[in-house]
């Protein structure tokens, strides 16, 4: 994931913009090798953590990082330790770059590691 990325900030989205489409979409996919593109709606990534306790305090992790950027992605806990993350933006039905910084962030939560 683009590391320049992972230190922005997200900007509020009311659905005043247009869902990130063809080159522009395929631009942030490129920095995103970990992020299944979903219907060209939405990303998602599936985090395999050791153990419960593990992954729920990832969940916590992530659940910071989307409170700080006023982003909020789906998080599925399941498996006991595995947790699914699912981003779009609801105000436009589609991706914005608020969705890749957060892919972003929570790339690099996951390479530091719990």
């Amino acid at each position: 994931m683009n590391k320049k990325l992972s230190k922005e900030k997200c900007i509020p989205c009311e659905g005043n913009i247009k869902s990130l489409q063809n080159l522009q979409l395929l631009s942030y996919m490129d920095g995103a090798k970990k992020w299944l593109l979903i219907d060209r709606k939405k990303i998602e990534r599936e985090v395999v953590l050791k153990n419960f306790k593990e992954a729920l305090h990832f969940v916590n992790k992530v659940g910071k990082i989307a409170e700080d950027q006023g982003h909020h992605p789906e998080i599925y806990l399941h498996s006991f330790k595995k947790v699914k993350l699912t981003l779009y933006t609801h105000a436009i039905n589609g991706l914005s770059k608020n969705d890749f910084i957060i892919a972003a962030k929570i790339d690099e939560l996951v390479k530091k590691g719990p």
